[in-house]
């Protein structure tokens, strides 16, 4: 399962730039990594630990702009084509990870 955010955040003002930077720190400190700007994404091992991450996210949210959360099951996002310029690129892979309980 991924989790992406996309945000549009306003950068006017010092106190916006400020806002942009802490929840850009946040989703960093969550485990988010940047696809491109403003596009951040983080492999969840299941639905439930996913929706953890959207509820935390829901926490740090910016006072001002727009803010686009959606999670992709794995095989959604295998079937995304992913270009730089016009060439294929390399996608980010699915994390291999080993969950202790």
């Amino acid at each position: 399962m991924w989790v992406f955010v996309f945000f549009d955040l306003p950068t006017d003002t010092k106190k916006d730039r400020k806002n942009y930077a802490l929840f850009r720190k946040s989703l960093q400190k969550d485990g988010f990594a940047m696809l491109q700007y403003s596009i951040y994404i983080r492999h969840c091992n299941s639905r439930e630990n996913a929706d953890v991450h959207v509820k935390r996210i829901k926490t740090f949210l910016a006072p001002k702009g727009e803010i686009i959360i959606f999670t992709l099951t794995d095989k959604q996002f295998g079937m995304m084509e992913y270009f730089r310029s016009r060439d294929p690129a390399n996608r980010p892979e699915t994390p291999q990870q080993l969950e202790m309980f």
